[in-house]
């Protein structure tokens, strides 16, 4: 609790997705926003204060297709009906931010590698090196429907594929080193021939010849970032990520994850440092600890409990309608759109929840981390955490836009700073090193 600067600083992501209230239930408040998912105005604004903030970076998650469509009674209640293309909508935010960083999902189920890799070195190139891309593989199985499919593709074909496409992405952000635009106007040399790459890749899912019809993103690569807690996930993030999201609620469980996925980085020749463990937090703040518990359960109370389970429902990939309201959770078997249904069960289980409770929580927050309290309150818990090898940082989920980031930015961020744990300014103007991440060298320059 001092003003001395940590060598070591937090790092924040702010989690948002269609009408940006990551509550279920917060765009009921009169305070909140509940157009932005047709109204840019609002990620503008939303983005301005992250940036004020110094805030490492937004992050835009995204459905492709509306969940629920086969129950339209509980879908015509649900606010990520409707919402941006993200790419579309951080190109425009590129325009009107200068170090806030730029991340969104992309899942590699329903892409092609040139394309992905395209999309995201523009907006690299666009907003100066503040790109950053959520490798998922998708589970909403709508989306199998509007890609000419009747059923999702299996959780471990669905991950082996990701593999290969995330290598192939990488190696055609790298068709020319950096310098190979020359634009010599006196010899008509538009590029540096030595300096180009064909990237020749042919494997198990993907035939690529290359180049890329854009050049060396200004970070490199721009910065990938995993979200999964399967095996596979794990994995991939140890390999190939410089950030993983994961939804951890409890200090023991968070400690846990943090460990093994730091552990996993030696057999690939990485560094602790070289990955960023940033877990869920959603935090309701108040003046004091009751106005702040009144606030959760004020949201609470905006969410009706059939349309929650439901909700829950479709997060786990299961019907849950015909299931006891007053009873513990159903064991659920592992499907093509769940991988690991145990983690619910056990977490419903652990904190005593039955099924009516335990949708209400992931109505507020899935089963990440919580926190109610004064700004000194949630910046103890942020603190220990941290300091408990538990977090790298934390991807932040308001739960109503705008008034959880106000109070976050204006009252909690300072008590960080108080204590020696977050930036007074950005170190760079690329996201890469603002996370303290290096810039990968170019793989095919020597090949």
């Amino acid at each position: 609790m001092t003003d001395k600067i940590s060598s070591r600083q937090l790092k924040f992501s702010v989690y948002m997705t269609a009408d940006g209230n990551y509550h279920l239930g917060g765009w009921r408040l009169p305070t909140a926003y509940a157009d932005a998912g047709q109204n840019v105005s609002r990620w503008i604004e939303a983005a301005h204060t992250l940036e004020r903030g110094k805030i490492d970076m937004l992050f835009i998650a995204d459905n492709i297709s509306p969940q629920g469509v086969d129950h339209l009674p509980s879908m015509s209640h649900s606010p990520r009906s409707v919402g941006f293309e993200p790419l579309t909508l951080l190109s425009a935010l590129s325009m009107v931010t200068s170090r806030l960083g730029l991340a969104a999902t992309s899942a590699t189920t329903w892409n092609e590698p040139y394309t992905v890799a395209r999309m995201f070195a523009s907006l690299d190139h666009l907003s100066g090196g503040r790109a950053a891309w959520n490798v998922v593989t998708g589970r909403n199985p709508e989306d199998a429907r509007n890609f000419s499919r009747t059923s999702h593709v299996a959780h471990e074909d669905r991950y082996r594929r990701a593999e290969e496409f995330v290598d192939v992405v990488k190696g055609l952000w790298d068709s020319y080193e950096d310098h190979a635009i020359v634009r010599d106007r006196a010899s008509g040399l538009f590029f540096d021939p030595d300096k180009f790459h064909l990237l020749g890749h042919a494997g198990q899912y993907f035939s690529v010849k290359g180049p890329l019809s854009v050049s060396r993103p200004p970070q490199g690569h721009p910065v990938i970032v995993q979200a999964g807690e399967s095996e596979a996930a794990r994995q991939l993030s140890a390999r190939v990520a410089d950030a993983v999201f994961t939804q951890q609620s409890s200090l023991k469980s968070a400690q846990v994850f943090y460990r093994d996925m730091k552990r996993r980085l030696d057999q690939f020749g990485r560094t602790l440092e070289s990955l960023k463990v940033l877990p869920g937090l959603s935090a309701y703040i108040g003046r004091t600890r009751e106005e702040a518990e009144e606030k959760y359960e004020n949201l609470q109370a905006m969410t009706p409990p059939e349309y929650a389970v439901r909700q829950l429902g479709l997060l786990l990939g299961a019907d849950l309608s015909g299931y006891p309201l007053d009873e513990t959770m159903p064991h659920l078997e592992a499907t093509a759109t769940r991988a690991n249904p145990e983690r619910w069960l056990e977490f419903s289980r652990d904190a005593n929840l039955t099924l009516r409770q335990a949708a209400l929580r992931a109505t507020a927050s899935k089963a990440h981390f919580v926190v109610k309290g004064t700004a000194s309150d949630v910046a103890d818990q942020i603190e220990e955490w941290f300091k408990g090898d538990a977090a790298d940082g934390f991807n932040l989920l308001p739960p109503h836009i705008p008034g959880s980031l106000n109070e976050f930015v204006d009252h909690v961020l300072p008590e960080l700073r108080r204590r020696g744990l977050f930036r007074v300014e950005y170190e760079g103007t690329t996201l890469r090193e603002n996370l303290g991440l290096p810039r990968p060298p170019n793989s095919l320059a020597n090949r």
